[in-house]
């Protein structure tokens, strides 16, 4: 048996820089049309913590409309309709589409969403890489530390300071990100986190300073990362993991992840 039989085949979402341009309330303000992020599909080598920022919600929903493994013969675009349909149907706050983009596309994917196609709900284009040197690479960099999963009563979008020039510099920040995993270079992909991470923090202040958030302090905690390592963030609002980059063989506390590929399917 494997760990698969236990806790499922249907993959994971890794989110990289510029998360939360999905959101249409956000990407309505981009002065710069399209904002783009990155997204990974991870495989369930382990099971990752649930309101981790993983996409474990969007997951549960796919294991159970589709028992609990991705359906074959249909396109993946009409999968992440039928998969943000279902999950949203009764959410007044709706799951961004990039958790569903980033379960169902295998391999490393750039987003880019305008609020001029389709009022933002789902990307005007997707470029995704399923090529083994940069997966490869990405997977050896990419360090995985469990810090803390989302308390009860947390929200995210409490507070809302939609400046148009931090969106922008949002959406660039996945631009960024995806230019820098193709080229492989950790110090760009750091710097792209590093935008993403101030730009989200002005749109957004409750993602790491929400009352409920007084474990620790959870900015100074990503900052101390950012200071140590070419580049961390947390693996989503409200914390989650680490998600720390650096060519060091080891990083204290982290474990590694496998990008799930499948060959033939750039796009």
């Amino acid at each position: 048996m494997s760990i698969k039989d236990f806790i499922g085949e249907i993959p994971y979402r890794m989110a990289l820089a510029g998360g939360w341009i999905d959101q249409p309330f956000v990407s309505r303000f981009n002065p710069r049309p399209p904002g783009s992020m990155v997204v990974v599909s991870l495989e369930p080598i382990v099971r990752f913590m649930e309101r981790a920022g993983i996409a474990t919600g969007t997951r549960n929903v796919a294991r159970r409309i589709w028992n609990d493994r991705l359906p074959t013969g249909r396109s993946r675009e009409e999968l992440v309709r039928e998969l943000y349909h279902e999950e949203n149907k009764n959410l007044v706050d709706k799951s961004g589409s990039q958790d569903m983009i980033g379960t169902i596309y295998p391999g490393i994917s750039r987003l880019d969403y305008d609020y001029a196609h389709e009022e933002g709900i789902f990307p005007k284009h997707i470029k995704s890489t399923n090529d083994p040197d940069i997966v490869n690479w990405l997977e050896r960099v990419i360090h995985f530390i469990p810090v803390a999963t989302r308390p009860p009563g947390y929200n995210p979008v409490g507070v809302k300071n939609l400046d148009p020039q931090a969106i922008a510099d949002l959406g660039q920040s996945g631009k960024d990100c995806w230019e820098a995993i193709l080229a492989k270079d950790v110090h760009r992909l750091g710097a792209s986190m590093s935008l993403c991470t101030r730009s989200y923090l002005k749109i957004l202040p409750d993602t790491l300073k929400h009352s409920t958030l007084n474990a620790f302090d959870y900015v100074k905690l990503q900052e101390d990362y950012q200071a140590r390592y070419p580049g961390a963030m947390f693996s989503g609002c409200g914390g989650g993991y680490m998600i720390v980059v650096s060519e060091d063989e080891r990083v204290d506390g982290a474990f590694k992840i496998k990008i799930r590929t499948e060959r033939g399917r750039d796009a």
